[in-house]
């Protein structure tokens, strides 16, 4: 017998290219099925789960309401209907599209909290290139900790942090930490209540 054949790296590197090719051939019918282009179907395989989804198709329009994040492609809008002590944040990539977290003081039943949004934020836009993170909204009433902790994480024991003004400074930090990008790529602005659209 070969030393070859006892060779645990090697055994290692046998197992992984026959899951691979395993894997190669459903992906590719899943790809024919769902009619995506050759080039997609090439792409496929590296790029599963969100890449693989907005590889097919996103919409050009949507609504994101308290404790969501949605994504638009290129020439998209984004609509955040009635921020009143909410804040917005959308990045936005490189290609034109445009992915927006609405975060909510207070989380809405079925919905994200606030010191989950930028976490859900972060995923959604990968690696993707940014070339801006625009926060909006009611920056009077936000504590830059509550994207670290929302108010519902706070025990009966524990004392909740209070803003004490605006803090778009403390906010853009809090924003640039949890999203991993550059602190020049993130504005704040103070809008006051109603409806915003992004485009």
């Amino acid at each position: 017998m070969s030393s070859q054949s006892f060779h645990p790296a090697r055994r290692t590197s046998r197992r992984r290219a026959a899951a691979v090719c395993g894997l190669a051939l459903p992906v590719t019918l899943l790809a024919l099925q769902l009619g995506l282009s050759p080039v997609a179907q090439a792409y496929g395989p590296a790029h599963a789960g969100p890449a693989a989804a907005r590889a097919v198709a996103l919409p050009d329009r949507v609504t994101v309401t308290e404790g969501q994040v949605k994504e638009v492609g290129p020439g998209g809008v984004i609509t955040y209907p009635s921020v009143t002590s909410c804040l917005t944040v959308t990045v936005r990539l490189a290609d034109g599209g445009l992915v927006g977290a609405h975060a909510s003081l207070f989380q809405v039943p079925g919905e994200l909290r606030s010191d989950e949004v930028l976490a859900a934020l972060r995923t959604l836009v990968g690696d993707r290139p940014v070339t801006a993170v625009q926060v909006k909204g009611a920056v009077g009433a936000w504590h830059p900790g509550y994207f670290v902790k929302a108010i519902e994480a706070y025990g009966d024991d524990e004392q909740v942090p209070f803003p004490t003004g605006q803090d778009p400074e403390g906010l853009a930090g809090a924003v640039s930490t949890g999203l991993g990008l550059p602190r020049a790529l993130v504005t704040v602005e103070d809008v006051p209540d109603g409806d915003q659209t992004v485009s």
